[in-house]
């Protein structure tokens, strides 16, 4: 089966699982989708990602993060560019999900950052996900 958007597939996989309180989640590997879980790990909403290699695109399985009572770490995810509908930001116009408590994913030209790491580094790009 062909997926036309594998980073909505990776973000509705996530969302499903949490709400499922699921340990561990499996998604189709990509280099944007690595990207998206290494900004999760650094910033605390998962625990760490395998790539899983296979005879086809391989598989990238995330371990998922609770808080201490088994709580989901985050309460919205949100893709915001679309394959239908791209969205650009720049570096001033970084949106601050929750008042800078979230975290905005970007995809840069140094790459799949977050947007605290964006802001730092003065880049803008297109506007992957929110988080809250």
């Amino acid at each position: 089966m062909s997926y036309s958007d594998t980073i909505a597939d990776m973000l509705t996989r996530i969302r499903n699982a949490t709400r499922n309180k699921a340990d561990k989640v499996d998604c189709r590997h990509s280099k944007v989708c690595q990207g998206i879980a290494q900004v999760l790990q650094q910033e605390g909403y998962i625990e760490g990602f395998n790539v899983i290699e296979t005879t086809n695109q391989g598989i990238l399985r995330l371990d998922l993060k609770y808080g201490m009572s088994g709580e989901q770490l985050f309460h919205k995810i949100v893709r915001e560019s679309k394959p239908g509908r791209r969205v650009y930001v720049k570096a001033d116009d970084m949106p601050r999900p929750l008042a800078g408590l979230g975290i905005a994913i970007v995809s840069t030209p140094q790459g799949v950052l977050s947007d605290r790491q964006a802001r730092e580094a003065h880049i803008g790009g297109e506007l992957l996900a929110t988080i809250e």
